[in-house]
């Protein structure tokens, strides 16, 4: 199953189990996805939608950060959920040592 198969399902499974939280962030990345694919004017391929994915989690931990200096710690909660979600789709990272 493609990666791009695999989001719409849980975009799915998150409306079927009323889970707003989850939905919104399925729908800001589905809509990103979209969105490069228009500007590109090709289908993504796994790959490509992996790196997409990269810059959105790369923007979410700036994100965190500045909110957390401005103390704006209800912003960064947000974020931080929402890079957790993205992360369950990219690949494990390796660890130091490995």
């Amino acid at each position: 199953m493609s990666l791009k198969q695999r989001i719409t399902d849980d975009t799915k499974e998150a409306m079927r189990s009323r889970d707003k939280e989850r939905l919104a962030c399925l729908r800001l990345i589905s809509a990103a996805v979209k969105q490069q694919e228009v500007d590109s004017r090709e289908e993504l391929n796994d790959d490509q939608l992996l790196a997409l994915l990269d810059k959105m989690a790369k923007q979410r931990r700036e994100s965190i950060s500045q909110y957390q200096k401005g103390g704006r710690e209800d912003l960064a909660a947000k974020e931080q959920a929402e890079l957790d979600l993205i992360q369950c789709y990219l690949p494990e990272q390796l660890s130091i040592d490995e």
